[in-house]
């Protein structure tokens, strides 16, 4: 070793030489480090693995079927409970369109949100449905871009007169009907606005993607004025039915004409005896089981194998249920329980069939 640029004799180098072949041996060092694998010379280890942060979904739903003198007030209320950040009314040409966004405090609260599809505001139930924070900004671009007309969240919530709310409503002598029973036929829709003069070529019924009636369909009225006085129709019965009546227009009309949405004349006024046994259920809570569906139609013998409650892709329930009669006869008269309550919702049934049944189940929907 060096000191002062002088060479030290520490000894004999053989014996130097012999204290490192030990130390080599043993792995150890002057420090003393215990035994263990040599770094240097074997394979480091392998660095921890990396995770992927997936950040949560942007908390905002949509509604539609909103009473057209909807305050923001009504929102806060209808979700009750829930942290709201913001609610977005959404406008067309100026008018409202009985949409809007709503964003919540934390995504976990989307799913709470959702319960409350089809509960009513006012004479009317809305629909909640999931968004995205892409949807929520191009509204609130169209909003501010819209010159004609302003989102009523950005003033303070007021009551309208009914003069005003009719205004709002932008009747043009179309009404669309919500809740009709699947085997309505023209001459039942006629019979229904019987103060009005309509024809059949008026009445257009609507289906579905595999050409079944959905309950729904649209009115043409001799006029604007018409159709605003039929409205006083809304929410009476045809048959065991309630029906829902909107303000609509020929627009809409010929949009659902042109994707093939309006059912067939072969189809109009088919009678429930020729589908199923099988009803399907819709607006369930989520929290319901198979006890709670075997006692809403407590006068029908069920048994829990021929109830199917339906789930998503994720596992959770969907609202939704199928439920098999003993015969045509019971699944009848069970229709009678439509719009029934169960807890706090209120229950929609439609005729259903079996291979509609398996195919949801097995979907896992």
């Amino acid at each position: 070793m060096f000191y002062r640029g002088k060479y030290i004799d520490s000894g004999d180098a053989r014996e130097m030489g012999l204290k490192r072949q030990r130390l080599m041996d043993q792995g150890s060092s002057y420090y003393g480090t215990p035994p263990g694998p040599s770094y240097m010379y074997n394979t480091p280890p392998p660095p921890p693995p990396v995770y992927s942060y997936v950040p949560p979904p942007f908390p905002v739903v949509r509604l539609r079927g909103l009473p057209f003198d909807c305050a923001e007030s009504e929102i806060a209320d209808f979700f009750r409970g829930l942290d709201i950040v913001d609610v977005l009314f959404v406008h067309k040409g100026g008018k409202f369109i009985g949409e809007a966004y709503c964003v919540l405090g934390y995504p976990l609260q989307i799913d709470f949100a959702l319960q409350r599809n089809r509960q009513n505001i006012g004479r009317r139930y809305v629909e909640v449905f999931r968004s995205r924070k892409e949807e929520y900004y191009k509204a609130i671009a169209n909003e501010v871009f819209d010159a004609q007309g302003a989102s009523p969240r950005r003033g303070a919530p007021r009551a309208r007169s009914y003069d005003e709310s009719k205004d709002l409503a932008e009747y043009k002598g179309v009404l669309r009907l919500r809740g009709l029973p699947f085997n309505a036929s023209k001459e039942d829709i006629m019979d229904f606005f019987k103060d009005f003069v309509l024809s059949e070529e008026k009445i257009h019924m609507i289906a579905n993607s595999e050409g079944r009636p959905t309950g729904e369909a649209f009115v043409e009225f001799a006029s604007p004025e018409d159709s605003r006085a039929a409205m006083a129709k809304d929410r009476m019965t045809l048959g065991y039915r309630y029906i829902e009546l909107f303000p609509s227009s020929h627009e809409e009309l010929e949009e659902s004409a042109s994707r093939g949405r309006l059912l067939p004349k072969s189809y109009e006024g088919k009678e429930l005896t020729e589908l199923t046994s099988v009803l399907r259920m819709r607006g369930l809570p989520f929290s319901a089981g198979k006890d709670d569906i075997i006692e809403f139609f407590k006068n029908s013998t069920l048994s829990e194998d021929s109830i199917h409650i339906t789930y998503n892709y994720e596992g959770r329930p969907t609202g939704e249920a199928f439920v098999e009669f003993a015969s045509m006869d019971d699944a009848k008269a069970a229709l009678a329980k439509d719009r029934m309550t169960l807890g706090s919702r209120y229950i929609e049934l439609f005729p259903s069939s079996v291979d509609e049944m398996n195919e949801a189940v097995s979907r896992g929907r």
